[in-house]
């Protein structure tokens, strides 16, 4: 793929996790202390189509600067990349069974199984405890309306990847005093609760697109309905231009609000190896779509096109290796499978 123009302004901004990513894919090949996090999948599978992405994030003074220079060779700007004054544990664990069931936890009995020694760079790793977000109180690396810097100001799009909630709720705001006029959102982790509902109208309003996976929907229904057509209908209904919902190997469901219409999209039958970011890299693909047609259900094949060559491979930055014109024929082949239900 052919690389943005470093003198140009980004088309997009991306608002998300910087990580520190160890992982034991499904084939056991081990990947130690690699760039990782929501925001590089997402960002690349929006570069995958020719697109120039900046990158808005804080990450912890113990993060590899040298990485920042990387990314910036590959025609991202990561001028919005904010270091806090303290060092904060970013490392992230996945280990795999087959390529959609992953584990974060017991990393030292998982090196011990292969045969490995344990590296040194993972010693005192516990991984990250699942609990609801504050609706308060901003964690160690919430984003802040003002880190948006004026250099951005002007870009038309946005995308923010799954984030706490205060995030959520603080960004959009201050990016459509920036000029943002189109904005998608994935779904946040530590909000998708039943305890969450009620602030689910202010997050979704506005937004041309929020993408969530089918389990993440059926939990913060609750009891409120099992029925998944009524369910992106209702979320449609906060002033949402689309609601998606991803599928992993299953594909994606689509809940076009404008025209009040679903869709089932098709997964495209890949040789997947690893699901590391590959809703993130799904995104990052919808947006690129999105920007280019216009078109919500187009949007969808451009994210499952993505996804599709992302699972293919490790790291977030696989999918920039990508032949040339494979991501255009499998988008096509995305949206000719598509059905309205």
């Amino acid at each position: 793929m052919v690389k943005p123009s470093l003198n140009s302004k980004p088309d997009a901004l991306f608002l998300g996790k910087l990580e520190r990513e160890y992982l034991i894919n499904a084939q056991k090949q081990v990947f130690i202390d690699q760039p990782g996090g929501n925001l590089l999948y997402a960002v690349a599978g929006f570069h995958l189509w020719k697109k120039r992405a900046g990158l808005l994030s804080r990450v912890g003074a113990d993060y590899p600067t040298g990485w920042l220079g990387e990314f910036e060779e590959k025609g991202i700007d990561t001028s919005g990349v904010i270091k806090v004054s303290e060092d904060v544990d970013t490392r992230t664990f996945t280990v795999y069974g087959d390529f959609e069931q992953a584990r974060h936890d017991q990393p030292i009995k998982h090196f011990a199984d292969l045969g490995l020694p344990f590296p040194k760079s993972l010693l005192g790793y516990e991984g990250a405890k699942q609990s609801l977000d504050s609706r308060k109180k901003r964690a160690a690396l919430s984003l802040r309306e003002n880190d948006i810097g004026e250099n951005y100001a002007g870009v038309q799009a946005a995308h923010l990847c799954s984030l706490d909630y205060l995030s959520h709720n603080l960004m959009p705001p201050a990016l459509r005093a920036k000029g943002v006029r189109m904005m998608t959102m994935d779904a946040g982790a530590g909000y998708m609760h039943p305890d969450f509902w009620n602030e689910l109208p202010n997050l979704l309003s506005g937004l041309d697109a929020f993408l969530i996976a089918e389990e993440e929907l059926r939990v913060v229904f609750g009891q409120r309905s099992d029925d998944i057509w009524e369910m992106a209908e209702r979320m449609a209904s906060f002033n949402c231009r689309a609601i998606v919902i991803k599928r992993g190997s299953r594909g994606a469901f689509l809940f076009d609000g404008d025209a009040k219409k679903r869709y089932r999209l098709p997964a495209y039958p890949s040789q997947a190896k690893d699901w590391t970011g590959g809703s993130s890299s799904y995104s990052g693909g919808f947006l690129a779509g999105l920007q280019e047609s216009k078109d919500v259900l187009r949007a969808c094949a451009y994210g499952g096109a993505t996804l599709s060559l992302a699972s293919e491979g490790s790291g977030a930055f696989y999918v920039l290796g990508s032949l040339k014109g494979l991501a255009e024929s499998r988008m096509n082949s995305i949206s000719q499978g598509a059905q309205q239900v």
